[in-house]
């Protein structure tokens, strides 16, 4: 097991975020295993990247000195899987909230499909989801968004490395997706549903790198928790 004295000095850590987590509570839960099994009062933990409750994998952790990289590490490129559900919008452009209308299908091929991906490659102008943690006006965009409130979200200068789609079931349609910092991958999916002529949400989502970090190689919160325990304890 590594020392107080190595995690102080900078450690970088590749936490498998769960389903349903916020990056704020796998945070905490490598914080308090850190400090718990060292038994000190102040340890520096940051991520690298926030990612929604409703998405898993890659959350870069940063201890210590390590700390002082965040930026860094949030500033490159990031690889997603997922799933983009046609036929239907939702306010947030995920599942967070329930279906606000719906569009028809049928009309939808493969082809076509594949055609409209290649519209998205490249450097783009993406509007981010209204439900986001973004500020205006010193408030988050979603609390403004769940107060009722009509804001008007800038668009934003993306870049979309690859796009590319790994199965086809409709109304489901599955992705892998390589993009820049600042990338909303829920607004591809609503954006993918209108060069569909038709509506899309996201209905899942994994962060499976960011730069050379990858997903493969990360541990739960719960797991990195019982390894330091068991380390401790032998």
């Amino acid at each position: 097991m590594k020392t107080l004295e190595e995690y102080q000095a900078g450690q970088t850590l590749l936490i498998d975020k769960p389903l349903n987590w916020t990056s704020f509570q796998a945070v905490n839960k490598v914080k308090w295993a850190l400090k718990s099994t060292f038994k000190v009062k102040k340890l520096k933990v940051g991520h690298a990247g926030t990612l929604d409750p409703l998405a898993t994998g890659l959350l870069v952790i940063c201890v210590g000195k390590n700390t002082k990289k965040i930026s860094q590490f949030q500033g490159q490129v990031k690889e997603y899987t997922g799933t983009i559900t046609v036929g239907g919008t939702t306010a947030s452009y995920d599942l967070e909230s329930e279906i606000n209308e719906t569009f028809p299908t049928v009309h939808i091929t493969d082809e076509m499909i594949q055609e409209a991906t290649k519209q998205f490659l490249g450097e783009i102008d993406q509007v981010p989801p209204i439900f986001s943690a973004l500020k205006k006006d010193g408030k988050r965009l979603y609390e403004l968004a769940r107060a009722g409130e009509e804001v008007e979200v800038p668009s934003r200068k993306i870049t979309i490395n690859e796009f590319e789609i790994t199965r086809i079931a409709l109304p489901e349609i599955d992705f892998r997706v390589v993009c820049s910092k600042g990338t909303y991958i829920r607004s591809l999916a609503h954006d993918f549903g209108k060069a569909l002529s038709s509506g899309a949400h996201l209905s899942t989502l994994r962060r499976t790198k960011i730069g050379d970090f990858d997903v493969k190689d990360g541990i739960s919160p719960e797991a990195f928790g019982d390894s330091l325990r068991v380390s401790s304890e032998n």
